[in-house]
């Protein structure tokens, strides 16, 4: 009966140790998973923060154009009354 109960015991620490090792294996899955789409998600905000400057200074550009265009046309006029 002894060596029942011991070999039982044995055979539950071996299981435990073996879904523990699971257990972990998933863990560090989840981890670099989590890992990976934040990384993902940064390069998304750089790549976005990015095409919004060079938007921002292209409308700039054209604003000023506009803006001296107008000055043109406003001396032009004043240069043909």
């Amino acid at each position: 009966m002894k060596k029942l109960f011991l070999s039982f015991a044995a055979l539950c620490l071996i299981v435990s140790v073996t879904s523990c090792r699971e257990t972990e294996k998933k863990a560090e899955d989840a981890a670099d998973s989590v890992e990976e789409v934040m990384e993902d998600a940064g390069d998304a905000v750089e790549e976005t923060m990015e095409d919004a400057g060079d938007a921002v200074e292209e409308a700039v550009d054209d604003a000023g154009d506009a803006v001296e265009k107008a000055a043109e046309d406003v001396k032009e006029k004043m240069e043909n009354n």
